[in-house]
């Protein structure tokens, strides 16, 4: 341990007050990472606008980035740690809050081993840096496998295909989007998400001006959406079987002799397995079940094929449905199998600023699944995650292997971060009670909200604008390549902590360092980092004293210098004068606005990290699960415009992202309330005459996990046979402080659905394309008259 670390403090290059003045924030409310002007007054934010002159985003703006001043002075907003004391949280200094917290887990730990702790990662962890420099040093100081996070509810199908695939779970593909001549969109709707595992500012645009120079969009979704208002082609697929209609896809290119693997074949494996595997998957055997006609789905592997470059992108639609990791490995295999992965203008492998360098192609590691099991069920681990919707079961079901058998205990504690499981897991009201059995749980979250209200302690962060940002979790994904960083914008106010300060103290609770510097923290870190990269033939620091190399390190407290060298260390990092032109924090701080990296460019098979050295693309574990996909075939529904059961009002579900919302935590920001951000079910007109309901009435919603009532909205954006509800709300729970979004609490979609239901591969819970029951939850009003 160093003797003397570094502490956490506001960088002191941010700003003193001023009376009016303009500072830069790149924006943490969605994945586009837009750059954003804001308008200081008073020691406070009153405005937002684009930067102009951001290399990236180039002055665009959402709803979400100009309602920042208001989500950042939210009155609701807790500004001091909260302690439960004779059974009610109550305001409480942050040196208490951290005694609370190192009392509280020591002796679950103790008692029932560290993997009786459960650490909960909840969606806006990857919108802060705290968020992403933090958890997995909590995780290796705790040594839990209880790792549960928002991945298993929307895009942890992808991570687990692309590293069956490519060795890496991180190596995921985007679209070229500026330079493609075909792009086809499943199960995604960026137009109003703004892009997921695809980071893109102005994906509109992006999309209009693929239209504009002659380009080619489809969209494949049960609705009408306002990116399927964009395309050229729209297919309204049945929701829940987009895998069945790529495989069919898939084997139109091999049937007609379309596969063109181009400069890809040397780098394959598996091709004719493939072939053979998919061989009866067939446009007319899938046409049923889709509701897709078989020409339809010949033509859109065809236009594919024929593009001179295309790129096939699917996102959360296609992944949280029962065959969601097949179907995000169909979406790259098309992509190979058409020649466009790794290729300009097809799906390329971004390379961030703070990624490893680049490493010498041949057999790496390869990716694994199932290295553990979750306690109860036995949902193996991915990613080294368990489920989230796994959450309550292994709480409340009491464990029986007794003191030798440390696998078979319940979980006692539970630290969550940035999360709100009750309202966006499956079977919130089981969860609720479940986390009242704890015998201690922490939270860091700004809001006491429908989870944190049942926690010991709550560790609130400050604003955004009082918080420095780099984004190192989504310019993995982005469309181009480039660095930014923003330095607080607003000191602290008294009495707030910096974020990284309560992650890092929280560090140190668990680790047997409470009440040491939490600069200490960062300091092992680096040199835990710095000793590796000296150690290792490759790096550009080979063979150095790492001391040495600390010592060079800049930046104001341990957050900025792990930047900095992370950094340097990169693969653009100037290797700590290796590169006179390279990386550094000094050079990105000079250079407000970013620096642009250039376009994304081909990278096999550097980026391969499986056994083979090659693109697996028939992995095993996929042939395993694929009889599964055919054996839904087999007992598709025989057609029409519903769901298939013949019941009547039976339907099926599938959710819907506002424009101006992200998940639960956007919803006490009154500018981001209203208009189309509403919890309505939609449906189709002439399912809403077969029931009985009417616009704007109440209906009952019966799903496998309970009974719900929203008001309905009737439209044919909606195919026939399908509604859609909104995720994130039900804020309706006593105790929490959500003034805003109590006043239109909405109705919890999740409280429907069968939280046992789970792709396999990836634990992701189904939460698209599950069977409700509609039915006016009052009769219609008597109607008189002719009919």
């Amino acid at each position: 341990m160093p003797a003397t670390p570094v502490a956490h403090h506001v960088p002191a290059s941010a700003p003193a007050p001023a009376k009016t003045r303009t500072a830069l924030r790149i924006c943490p409310l969605c994945e586009a990472t837009c750059g954003l002007a804001l308008t200081i007054e008073e020691g406070r934010v009153t405005g937002a606008r684009g930067d102009r002159d951001d290399v990236f985003s180039r002055g665009f703006i959402c709803p979400k980035g100009a309602a920042f001043p208001a989500l950042d002075s939210d009155p609701d907003r807790l500004r001091a740690p909260l302690v439960r004391k004779d059974g009610e949280l109550r305001e409480a200094g942050w040196e208490e809050a951290f005694d609370a917290v190192a009392a509280g887990l020591a002796p679950v730990v103790a008692a029932h081993g560290p993997h009786s702790v459960g650490v909960v990662l909840g969606n806006p962890n990857v919108h802060t840096m705290a968020g992403a420099l933090y958890p997995p040093v909590l995780l290796g100081a705790l040594g839990t496998r209880s790792l549960f996070t928002a991945s298993t509810l929307d895009q942890m199908p992808k991570h687990v295909s692309s590293g069956l695939l490519f060795g890496d779970p991180f190596a995921i593909p985007v679209p070229d989007l500026d330079r493609t001549d075909h792009l086809l969109l499943i199960g995604a709707n960026p137009v109003e998400s703004n892009g997921s595992l695809c980071t893109a500012p102005d994906f509109p645009g992006r999309l209009k001006a693929l239209r504009a120079r002659g380009g080619t969009l489809t969209v494949i979704d049960p609705r009408r959406t306002r990116t399927a208002r964009l395309a050229d082609r729209h297919v309204a697929i049945r929701p829940g079987t987009d895998g069945l209609l790529l495989a069919a896809m898939v084997q139109v290119l091999f049937a007609e002799d379309l596969v063109r693997t181009g400069a890809l074949a040397e780098h394959l494996d598996g091709l004719d397995a493939l072939r053979e595997a998919l061989a009866d998957i067939t446009p007319d055997a899938v046409a049923t079940a889709c509701d897709v006609p078989a020409d339809t789905i010949r033509a859109l592997a065809r236009d594919l094929a024929a593009a001179p470059t295309a790129a096939v992108y699917g996102r959360i639609g296609s992944n949280t449905v029962a065959f969601g990791t097949l179907t995000s490995w169909l979406v790259d295999v098309l992509n190979v199998l058409t020649g466009n992965l790794d290729r300009v203008g097809g799906a390329l492998f971004p390379l961030s600023a703070t990624d490893r360098a680049p490493r010498r192609p041949g057999p790496g590691r390869g990716f694994a699944l199932g290295r553990w099991r979750s306690r109860v069920s036995g949902h193996p681990e991915a990613k080294g995650e368990l489920p989230l919707a796994a959450l309550a079961e292994e709480i409340d079901t009491p464990g029986g292997g007794g003191p030798d058998s440390p696998a078979d205990r319940p979980l006692r504690a539970l630290i969550a971060i940035a999360a709100n499981p009750v309202l966006s897991a499956p079977d919130g009201a089981r969860l609720e009670k479940a986390l009242g059995s704890l015998d201690f749980m922490v939270a860091v979250d700004p809001y006491l909200n429908e989870t944190t209200r049942h926690a010991d302690v709550v560790l609130p962060p400050p604003p955004p604008a009082q918080s420095a940002h780099y984004d190192f979790a989504f310019n993995i994904f982005a469309v181009r390549n480039q660095a930014r960083y923003t330095p607080a914008a607003l000191p602290l106010d008294e009495g707030r902590m910096a974020e990284t300060e309560i992650h890092a103290r929280l560090v140190a609770a668990v680790a047997g360092m409470h009440g040491s510097d939490p600069g200490a923290v960062d300091e092992l870190v680096i040199q835990q980092t710095l000793a590796k990269a000296v150690a290792d033939p490759a790096s550009p620091v080979h063979g150095q004293d790492p001391a040495a190399l600390a010592a060079r390190l800049t930046g104001a407290g341990g957050p900025e210098r792990r930047l900095d060298m992370m950094l340097r260390l990169g693969p653009y990092g100037d290797g700590f004068g290796a590169d006179a032109e390279g990386l550094s924090l000094e050079r990105l701080l000079a250079r407000p606005h970013g620096i642009d990296l250039g376009p994304l460019r081909p990278r096999l098979p550097g980026i391969l990290r499986t056994r083979s050295g090659r693109v697996e693309l028939f992995p095993e574990p996929v042939a395993r699960d694929l009889p599964r996909l055919k054996d839904a075939l087999a007992d598709a529904p025989g057609g029409g415009p519903g769901d298939g059961s013949g019941e009547p009002g039976t339907v099926l579900l599938v959710g819907r992202r506002h424009l101006r919302s992200n998940n639960s935590w956007m919803h006490n920001v009154r500018p981001l309330t209203g208009g189309s951000n509403r919890c309505t079910l939609q449906v189709h007109p002439e399912d809403a005459a077969r029931i009985g309901l009417t616009d704007g009435g109440p209906v009952r919603i019966t799903g496998a996990g309970g009974q719900i009532t929203a008001p309905a909205e009737i439209t044919d954006t909606v195919r026939r046979g399908v509604v859609s509800l909104p995720h994130g709300w039900g804020h309706d729970r006593p105790g929490t402080r959500m003034s805003v979004a109590a006043e239109d609490p909405g109705a919890n979609v999740n409280q429907l659905l069968d939280g046992t239901l789970l792709d396999p591969l990836s634990g992701t819970a189904v939460l698209n394309g599950v069977r409700v029951h509609l039915a006016a939850a009052q009769p219609p009003a008597t109607q008189t008259g002719p009919r």
